[in-house]
């Protein structure tokens, strides 16, 4: 006899970009867990103030995407770009090995990105594309379905912009720091 489908939530993470950021578009992150809440998913537990989700949910990325980037529109009055991954893409991320020099000498340089439309995929083409933008020995590596930047020489002053990675990539990008990643992928692991 086959066993039921499991009705146990996924875990998921969720990727706000442009928030909470010089006083604009302001989204405190007890009101992103309401919402989450309000939505009926379980657990919603956020990290520092920029914009990071983890949660359980039914359903799948692209649907959990859109309703989270509506809800928000819906309730605050203004577009966030959201990209939202499971758990499990999330550990491959957690897993590094893009730049793992970077990940010991440098974790609050080195960042991994992803596109906030859900189907857009990085290729190895995209990271080629930023080369002419690597000026400051900033490095770029597609791996495991993210655009990985080792910002080596810092982010200040970088010709590998916001706007420059949306445009190479075909969609916003939302970036977080090693440390980051390294921290959600603790939180999504509770169980």
């Amino acid at each position: 006899m086959a066993s039921a489908p499991s009705s146990k939530p996924t875990r998921w993470i969720a990727l706000l970009r442009g928030i909470n950021v010089g006083g604009h578009r302001k989204l405190p992150m007890a009101e992103l867990r309401a919402l989450a809440q309000s939505l009926g998913w379980s657990d919603a537990t956020t990290y520092v103030q920029s914009g990071n989700l983890v949660f359980g949910a039914m359903g799948g990325a692209a649907e959990l995407n859109r309703t989270l980037a509506e809800a928000i529109a819906d309730r605050f009055g203004f577009d966030v770009p959201v990209a939202v991954c499971s758990r499990e893409d999330w550990a491959r991320y957690a897993q590094g090995g893009a730049f793992p020099e970077a990940e010991a000498a440098r974790p609050k340089a080195l960042h991994i990105g992803l596109p906030a439309r859900h189907g857009v995929k990085v290729t190895a083409a995209m990271a080629q594309a930023l080369a002419p933008y690597c000026v400051k020995g900033e490095r770029a590596l597609a791996k495991h379905g993210a655009l990985w930047v080792d910002f080596e020489g810092g982010i200040s002053g970088t010709k590998v912009t916001p706007a420059v990675l949306d445009r190479v990539v075909g969609a916003p990008v939302t970036m977080r720091n090693w440390n980051t990643v390294q921290a959600l992928a603790a939180l999504a692991a509770k169980p």
